[in-house]
């Protein structure tokens, strides 16, 4: 861990068995007030109150602070140096039970200005406010100023975050059942054996750990599988392109006037081939498209963008599309001056989807697209006057392969919806939609103005 270090945000001392309440719970307020997660705040409060138990017990204590630091990829992380009063066993220190490593991202001895510290870090969400000076010095305010809640208070809050984990992966291992009745067992008897508050503590910090490392490896194998299934949409994708590629040719070349005559059954099945074969050209570039969103290899190129030449190209672009008579296509110039941080080709192509699905699903009527700022964001809009969507498949229409029934208006892959959420998602924005049958729909799409 590297970087400017600032003062620290609360110190405190470890001495005897009730410190360890006072310093798990402390522990878990400033990885709260810094911004760390729900889950994060109680791995840190969990590994803490297992490394201040271990340095009681061989050193008689520790001196603790809690400082937010940086790290050598310059993200902020809440970082905890626990002083022994003591010196440490020739082994140096390991912790008690293995799986503590687990739940920080770093836990090590090492020498602070001729001091021997044990250190641990957790980084803090990049979502998370930002660490500034005055910042820090509020929360060194406001942290200074709380009164630590009693260990009993501590205990019982800590039983409820263990529930809370047993629900979540419940699913997974039904012996947590019996485990979850031993906690409600435990929690009914707290008043009449508060005498034995430290043993049942270090009983509970055991399936704690227990319990979140397995947490850890079962996001690990979702993680895996989710990446086993963009290689395999990846890989199908290309093998499959070039075949259709070849076969879009070929047909080409039976229809072309420079070859042999066909007879008008023939030339109506070549066509029917190479229709047929563009249709599943388009399936594979759209699951090629999206295995890429979900694999994380599209890295949205910053820069800034005007909406006002965005806009025009697509007008210009898709202005071939409306073919229907009936179907008007308007594209509004945005309230100059129209820019944005953003990725023009992403964004671009976010918007070409929306209108191309308007422009293929309206009959009659017109398909608008519009851009407005609302305060420190763009809120881009694109309506039509199609049937369309009944309340209920909003959310649907964004899942994979998914098409709305009884839509005689056009056909599709499924895909493009959901690849335009995800790459909305990858620049920083959102991506709605408002709908009623027989009243068209209207996508929003809002972005920030000065990039994620």
């Amino acid at each position: 861990m590297t970087g400017t270090v600032a003062a620290p945000l609360l110190q405190m001392a470890l001495r005897v068995e009730h410190d360890i309440f006072l310093v798990r719970q402390r522990g878990r307020e400033v990885a709260t007030a810094v911004g760390l997660e729900h889950q994060d705040q109680v791995r840190i409060a969990t590994a803490l109150s297992e490394v201040a138990r271990d340095l009681l017990r061989t050193v008689g204590g520790a001196d603790v602070a809690f400082y937010a630091a940086g790290t050598d990829e310059s993200r902020p992380a809440l970082r905890i140096d626990l002083a022994p009063v003591g010196p440490l066993p020739g082994t140096g220190y390991q912790p008690q039970s293995g799986a503590v490593a687990r739940l920080v991202d770093s836990l090590d001895v090492t020498t602070d200005e001729g001091v021997t510290v044990v250190r641990m870090s957790r980084r803090i969400p990049a979502n998370a406010e930002a660490l500034t000076p005055q910042r820090l010095a509020e929360l060194r305010t406001r942290l200074g100023s709380t009164a630590p809640g009693t260990a009993l208070d501590e205990l019982a809050l800590q039983n409820e975050q263990l529930v809370a984990a047993l629900d979540e992966v419940r699913s997974q291992r039904d012996e947590l059942a019996v485990l979850n009745e031993e906690l409600q067992e435990t929690n009914r008897g707290v008043l009449a054996l508060y005498g034995q508050l430290s043993e049942e503590l270090e009983e509970t910090n055991r399936g704690v750990v227990a319990l979140y490392a397995e947490l850890d490896e079962k996001s690990a194998q979702l993680k895996a599988a989710s990446e086993s299934k963009s290689r395999f949409l990846a890989n199908v994708s290309h093998e499959l392109r070039a075949p259709v590629t070849a076969i879009i040719g070929l047909a080409r070349l039976l229809a072309d006037s420079a070859s042999d005559p066909l007879t008008s059954e023939q030339a109506r099945q070549v066509g029917l081939i190479r229709s047929s074969a563009t249709d599943l050209l388009v399936l594979v570039n759209d699951l090629l498209d999206l295995a890429k969103a979900e694999s994380g290899r599209i890295e949205p190129d910053w820069a800034d963008v005007d909406l006002r030449v965005v806009f025009g190209q697509l007008r210009g672009t898709l202005r071939a599309l409306a073919t229907r008579p009936g179907v008007e296509l308007v594209v509004e110039d945005p309230p100059s001056p129209a820019t944005i941080r953003s990725d023009e080709a992403l964004l671009a192509r976010v918007l070409r989807n929306l209108l191309h699905n308007g422009l293929k699903f309206t009959e009659r009527g017109e398909v608008r697209m519009r851009a407005e700022p609302v305060d420190d964001r763009w809120r881009l809009v694109v309506s039509d006057t199609g049937p369309g969507i009944a309340p209920e498949l909003h959310e649907r229409i964004f899942e994979e392969f998914y098409q709305v029934p009884g839509s005689a208006t056009g056909t599709g892959t499924g895909l493009g919806l959901p690849y335009a959420r995800r790459l909305v998602n990858l620049l920083g924005g959102t991506l709605e939609v408002a709908s009623e049958p027989g009243r068209g729909s209207t996508f929003t799409v809002t972005l920030p103005a000065g990039g994620a």
